[in-house]
């Protein structure tokens, strides 16, 4: 049975069944959980939830008339001096641990594995590990994206656990974070967008040899880079490619707003800021705002050139569906002169040359998903076929590891599932992405 009561009111051994209002308002990453711990009491307390539900039949209930509550130990004497304000890392930190929503301990314990940990694991398993890192960054970003529309400074400390957390993913596996990112079926808002430029920003510095200070950095940048968006006079989720002159001038003023709002704030690097200048510019000297070309463009502005085109046509847009990740490469290779061709080429290297997420045409007259790369030869990934081309029908999904299947099966092309007319194509995609990787564990 559930019950609501006051903050006040809980104790140890209840299991608490909802904390009312917003996520931000409490400390707990879980909202269903047995109170055991006397510092998770004391945090609950402590914070601005007004009311929580319990449930009576799986946790103590409130003590009737003559019963003691116990109370959480105390942290402190009665009788204290007064408190010393906290130094500058240790503000930092409880910032870090307010943004993020739940501290690391809480982490550890709720999921299972250290989110800090780069160890390198399979893709099967990052893949859920990175999920939780989606959904607990797309709640950081939409508040910090809206508190920017507001024109209220972003802090650094807002978003660094977001990098941390996206660097650790990639590091424990390079290809999880952006494969499920590909294959995921909403509609990708402004701040998801960012989530994605930021992770392949990351990856791509990985694969550059960045260090990791940089890499992150560059995270960052791609993170922040079109936080000028918010600013515009116009609601972005109008807006379409076949502008107008006028809308046209509008919209790349974002460029130059995003720059003005971060330098206000303070805090963020100019190598970060500058990206939000140049992530529109191109290696041959046509993008804006400033006609820049070749490396008059920093490193990280001509890294996000190719983040940002990438994740804009593999990601679904209110005018237009998206572009498969291959078809997304071949059309880039034929935006001659725009991008920096080494850094092109890494990219590639970077996210495969069939990325996951990928339709591909077999030997054996089927089409497949791209499931997982293989490191030492990306022209043989591993896949799922799923559809039958001469009988056009959907099949069951075969799980087919193509560097075990030298001569009897390989990739003839990449192929447009659009082309064959594939009822609710991309639910079936997604389906098969989590089938593998659960037949992956």
């Amino acid at each position: 049975m559930l019950k609501r009561i006051d903050v006040a009111e809980v104790r140890l051994g209840m299991f608490i069944h909802k904390l009312e209002g917003n996520w931000l308002k409490h400390p707990f990453w879980r909202t269903r959980f047995l109170l055991t711990d006397a510092d998770q009491l004391a945090d609950l307390r402590a914070s601005d939830v007004e009311g929580v539900l319990i449930d009576v039949s799986r946790g103590a209930d409130v003590a009737g008339p003559g019963a003691s509550t116990p109370a959480p130990p105390r942290r402190r004497p009665l009788v204290t001096p007064a408190p010393s304000a906290p130094s500058p890392a240790e503000r930092l930190q409880a910032e870090r641990q307010r943004a993020i929503g739940l501290r690391p301990s809480q982490r550890v314990r709720a999921m299972g594995f250290d989110p800090a940990s780069t160890a390198p694991v399979s893709l099967a398993r990052e893949v859920g590990h990175a999920r939780a890192v989606i959904a607990r960054s797309s709640r950081v970003l939409a508040a910090v994206f809206e508190q920017a529309r507001l024109g209220r400074a972003i802090s650094l400390a807002q978003v660094e656990p977001i990098i941390d957390d996206l660097f650790a993913s990639i590091q424990r596996n390079p290809h999880a974070f952006n494969g499920l990112m590909r294959v995921r079926r909403e509609n990708m808002s402004l701040y998801a967008h960012a989530l994605a430029v930021s992770a392949l920003m990351i990856a791509l510095g990985r694969q550059i040899g960045l260090k990791p200070e940089s890499a992150k950095e560059a995270g960052l940048a791609g993170l922040l880079m079109d936080v000028g968006m918010g600013h515009l006079p116009i609601d972005v989720s109008t807006i379409f490619e076949d502008l107008g002159a006028g809308e046209r001038e509008i919209v790349q003023t974002h460029t130059r707003l995003g720059y003005d709002f971060l330098k206000l704030g303070g805090g963020i690097s100019e190598s970060v800021m500058q990206v939000c200048l140049e992530h529109h510019e191109r290696f041959d000297g046509s993008g804006y705002p400033r006609g820049l070309a070749g490396d008059e463009i920093g490193l990280f502005g001509r890294m996000a050139a190719i983040c940002d085109v990438y994740d804009s046509l593999t990601s679904d847009r209110p005018h237009r569906p998206r572009v498969d990740p291959s078809a997304a490469l071949d059309c880039m290779r034929d935006m001659a002169g725009q991008f920096d061709p080494e850094l092109m080429l890494r990219f590639i290297e970077c996210i495969g040359i069939y990325p996951i997420g990928s339709v591909v045409r077999l030997s054996t007259s089927r089409l497949a998903i791209v499931v997982d790369q293989n490191g030492a030869d990306y022209t043989r990934p591993r896949v799922w076929s799923f559809y039958d081309i001469p009988g056009r029908t959907v099949t069951k999904p075969e799980d087919l590891d193509l560097r075990l299947w030298l001569g009897r099966c390989e990739i003839v092309c990449s192929d447009d599932a659009a082309a064959y007319d594939i009822p609710n194509f991309p639910a079936l995609r997604e389906m098969v992405f989590n089938s593998a990787c659960k037949t992956m564990h």
